[in-house]
C-alpha cells in the first residue's frame, strides 16, 4: 500500500530517519514550515502506518552481544501447522532481530544476535527443539561494513 506524500512529508521523514529526537521547532524549520503543521503532518504518517514505533538503536557490541549469525533455514515441511509452529517460535526468541521468508533454494534466512558462540548453540538447539528443520547452515559475519535503518527518501 502507498501513501500519497508531499515533498514536505518526505523531507520530514528524512529529518526524522536522521535523528528523531530533534524538537518539532528543529523539524519545522529545516523543512520549511512552522510547529503545528509539522505535527499534524508526522500525526498523520502515524495514523496511516508511514511511520512506526520510535526507538533507540543501541550498540549491540557495547552491551557484549558480540556475534551476529545469517542462519538459513531449508525445510522440508510447508503446511500450515509447520509454519505456524516456525513462526512463532522465531517471534518469541528475542536474539533474532530479523526473520525473511525467502524464494529459491532457502526457505528463511535469520539475523540472529547474541554474545557468542555458545550463545547462539543454545539458540540453536531451543530453537530445533521446538520445530523440525530439514537443514540450518549459520553465518559468522565477521564485520559490520554498513548497518542502517533509514530510507533512501527523496524528498
Amino acid at each position: 500500500m502507498s501513501v500519497r506524500l508531499d515533498a514536505i512529508d518526505r523531507k520530514i521523514l528524512v529529518e526524522l530517519q536522521r535523528d528523531a529526537s530533534q524538537s518539532l521547532d528543529e523539524i519545522a524549520g529545516k523543512v520549511g514550515s512552522s510547529k503545528t503543521p509539522v505535527w499534524n503532518r508526522i500525526r498523520k504518517m502515524k495514523e496511516a502506518g508511514v511511520i512506526g514505533p520510535q526507538t533507540v538503536v543501541v550498540n549491540a557490541e557495547a552491551l557484549g552481544f558480540e556475534a551476529c549469525f545469517f542462519v538459513l533455514i531449508r525445510t522440508s515441511e510447508h503446511d500450515a501447522a509447520w509454519q505456524a509452529a516456525f513462526l512463532e517460535a522465531v517471534r518469541k526468541r528475542p536474539e533474532v532481530l530479523e526473520a525473511h521468508r525467502l524464494a529459491g533454494e532457502i526457505d528463511y534466512i535469520l539475523k540472529v544476535r547474541v554474545k557468542n558462540a555458545r550463545a547462539y548453540d543454545d539458540f540453536y538447539q531451543a530453537l530445533i527443539s521446538q520445530v523440525k528443520i530439514y537443514n540450518v547452515t549459520a553465518l559468522l559475519s565477521m564485520e559490520e561494513i554498513k548497518f542502517t535503518t533509514v530510507l533512501p527518501i527523496e524528498a
